[in-house]
């Protein structure tokens, strides 16, 4: 399945996407040529993401989109035909199933995964549009703590566009009353057209607030941590939310 819509009827202001939920790689792929333990790993998908994603959405009562597939059979955050889109390398890991691909495949993969999510996600969006229910659009990720050998000093980041007044406020009400190290736009930023699709084509161009959340997978390691940081986030989006002009 390429989409596990979740709650749709919410009442929360908050439309959660977890664009990288799964590590499933149908068996006709042949897991891309990898071993099984390498499907394990943060190159699969964001761990820890959906168990956190779907806590969220039940103390927000937001809608949940969730992936049903790979990263590396096909990224749900970057735009169809640049070079992560499908990876070929991942890290440091080569992705056999991946290499040398025509077009024909990529298009199969397209329409058989990035699609049918993205369409399930602009059909409620225009719905809410259209009804003119107050809208964010919220990516729930996770990073892995050390990346090309150099560890991560972040806790958290929040990734934004346009966003910046709300991506700002929102860092700084996750940081607040602890001692964590929230980055913005940090370990990644926003770049449409190049490693970005759900901020810029949900968010962005549609005027809607749209940030990506990424925590540390080290951090989500355990279902009491996830219920921490889960709780965390839930408070800092509400008070993030008030406080934006608007809100």
């Amino acid at each position: 399945m390429p989409v596990t819509p979740l709650n749709l009827e919410g009442a929360s202001p908050f439309v959660l996407l977890c664009e990288h939920a799964s590590n499933h790689i149908p068996p006709r792929y042949g897991a891309l040529g990898l071993p099984a333990a390498e499907l394990e790993r943060h190159i699969a998908w964001d761990i820890g993401a959906a168990e956190l994603a779907r806590r969220l959405s039940a103390l927000l009562d937001a809608p949940l989109f969730l992936s049903g597939a790979s990263r590396l059979l096909i990224d749900l955050n970057r735009p169809p035909g640049v070079p992560t889109s499908i990876p070929e390398r991942s890290e440091d890991t080569v992705i056999p199933g991946n290499l040398g691909i025509g077009a024909a495949e990529r298009a199969a993969r397209e329409a058989a995964w990035f699609h049918p999510f993205h369409e399930a996600v602009a059909a409620l969006l225009d719905r809410r549009q259209a009804s003119g229910v107050p809208t964010l659009v919220i990516g729930i990720h996770s990073f892995t703590p050390h990346f090309q050998g150099v560890a991560r000093a972040w806790h958290a980041g929040v990734l934004f566009g346009a966003a910046e007044v709300f991506g700002r406020t929102l860092a700084a009400a996750i940081r607040s009353g602890a001692e964590l190290v929230v980055g913005e736009n940090e370990p990644y930023r926003i770049e449409p057209g190049i490693h970005d699709y759900t901020v810029p084509v949900h968010g962005d161009t549609r005027g809607l607030e749209a940030v990506l959340i990424e925590v540390r997978q080290d951090l989500l390691g355990d279902p009491a941590r996830i219920e921490d940081w889960a709780l965390r986030l839930a408070s800092a989006l509400g008070q993030a939310a008030g406080r934006r002009p608007g809100g």
